[in-house]
């Protein structure tokens, strides 16, 4: 064994190089994280880079004619894309779980704001929670903190134009949303004639159920909403009047059309749609001194405070969601920001004279339409007529570079075969479309009607021939072409093209 002074001497010689090395290693584990951070998508991954970029090709060179999409605009994709994605804000402004959340509390305070703004809402009457992910998610965090689990729920049928989360059973009993898992809903219908509510069928179904949250609103029913009648029932059955108004959102925020926030306890939307913001969900519900009186109207009276705020506020966080997307309510802040301008108001006029066109248009060539047109942003298209399925005329649009969605049609056989076709104009407007150009649309539309009728004669109804007979099939190449061609000659928001 060397001495004890040897033994010293050379350990503290080997201290330096210890030192130097282990120096050299944390730089090179710096470097790499710095790499692995800093590197752009087309690099980081180049197999999503691409389906990336077909999609992008896709929106700006097909007609986007689904009524619940829309465009962005450059702030809102910003904003989406951000370091805030980074930050974890369980819980609400000012009570999170989590530190370091100061400027994220001052952004959802900006989007409490605005949001009443954009709405003309008095905040010391409204409140508002801006965190569901999604408006199907926002209607359940209302039923969980007003309801008890099996208390009565009523909305519209989805094959009369509701969406299914509001409750709904198909004909063989099965319970397609958790809205019927936890809760019993009762659904009311449109009338099969006219395609419009049949109110006073409403309100004797009400009076029959009564349900505890009675729910106006849908997803394809292109008609105004009696907001008024609805109250009278909800007063009358003892319900808590509620509304989804996704699809007309951006109408009622513009004044376009009768406002829910009129005569409704809860209001709940989707933050994208007519809208044009990031995809989530939004409630809006009463607060402060309950006024109101039996009949809908509102008047200085003796009755309790609302008691929503704090019930939707826990269903939402705790009960249903983890933290809040940050991203996201930035970017439904900026959206909201540019709602209350008079240029989005311009917008949504715009929307409504194209959907009053379209109709028009597809009225004149002998379409069917439920209702026989419009009051908002959509039209049902009818395709029985043409002998034509929902689902075939969907795909044919698909291959020719136009969306559209299959619905079913009031009395067809929806779930298997949906009858018509939901068409909305908000995207295209978006991109600049203008009256004259919808009655280009329409044109496109019924040349598809005519390749899908050619090709239905020619291979059959079996599911499997009519996709062949559409395989490197003539007719829909041409059209495609000229669809590019149209669609091409708009801007798209967000994009550098």
């Amino acid at each position: 064994m060397l001495p004890s002074s040897c033994s010293s001497s050379s350990a503290a010689a080997m201290r330096p190089a210890k030192r130097q090395a282990s120096g050299a290693d944390l730089e090179a584990r710096r470097s790499a994280v710095r790499a692995w951070g800093n590197q752009p998508l087309a690099e980081a991954d180049p197999d999503v880079h691409a389906l990336m970029e077909r999609e992008r090709e896709r929106q700006v060179r097909g007609i986007e004619l689904i009524a619940s999409e829309n465009f962005v605009c450059r702030a809102v994709l910003d904003a989406l894309g951000s370091h805030l994605t980074n930050k974890y804000s369980e819980g609400h402004p000012g009570a999170r779980y989590y530190g370091g959340n100061q400027h994220i509390d001052a952004i959802e305070r900006l989007c409490h704001e605005r949001a009443c703004t954009a709405f003309g809402l008095d905040p010391a009457c409204w409140g508002v929670n801006v965190q569901p992910y999604s408006c199907t998610s926002a209607n359940l965090a209302v039923y969980t903190g007003l309801l008890l689990p099996n208390d009565r729920i009523m909305g519209l049928e989805p094959p009369s134009g509701g969406h299914v989360s509001h409750g709904y059973y198909t004909p063989s009993g099965k319970k397609v949303s958790g809205a019927s898992i936890f809760f019993e809903s009762l659904s009311y219908k449109v009338n099969p004639q006219t395609g419009y509510i049949d109110y006073d069928k409403l309100e004797d179904r009400a009076m029959d159920f009564h349900p505890k949250i009675l729910i106006c609103g849908g997803s394809s029913y292109p008609r105004e909403w009696d907001f008024a009648r609805m109250r009278l029932i909800a007063d009358k059955c003892g319900a808590v009047l509620m509304c989804d108004m996704a699809h007309i959102s951006g109408l009622v925020a513009a004044k376009e059309c009768r406002s829910p926030f009129d005569y409704c306890d809860v209001v709940t939307s989707t933050t994208h749609k007519n809208l044009r913001g990031p995809r989530g969900g939004i409630i809006f519900f009463r607060k402060g001194k309950n006024m109101r009186k039996r009949g809908g109207s509102f008047s200085q009276g003796d009755e309790n405070d609302y008691d929503f705020e704090d019930k939707i506020n826990f269903a939402v966080f705790p009960s249903l969601q983890g933290g809040p997307h940050n991203n996201h309510i930035a970017a439904l802040a900026i959206t909201l920001k540019q709602v209350a301008t008079p240029e989005y108001k311009a917008y949504i006029q715009q929307v409504k004279k194209n959907a009053q066109a379209l109709a028009s248009a597809l009225l004149r060539r002998k379409c069917r339409l439920v209702t026989g047109g419009t009051d908002n942003h959509l039209v049902l298209w009818d395709l029985r007529t043409f002998g034509l399925t929902g689902k075939n005329f969907e795909k044919v649009c698909e291959l020719c570079h136009i969306s559209i969605n299959k619905t079913p049609i009031y009395g067809d056989n929806g779930s298997i075969s949906p009858g018509g076709v939901r068409i909305g104009t908000p995207a295209m407007t978006t991109r600049g479309c203008l009256e004259d150009d919808f009655e280009v649309i329409a044109d496109f539309l019924i040349r598809a009607t005519q390749i899908a009728g050619s090709v239905l004669k020619q291979h059959g109804k079996v599911q499997k021939e009519f996709l062949r007979g559409l395989e490197n099939n003539k007719d829909i190449i041409e059209l495609g072409n000229q669809v590019e061609a149209f669609a091409s000659q708009f801007a798209m928001p967000g994009f550098d093209v």
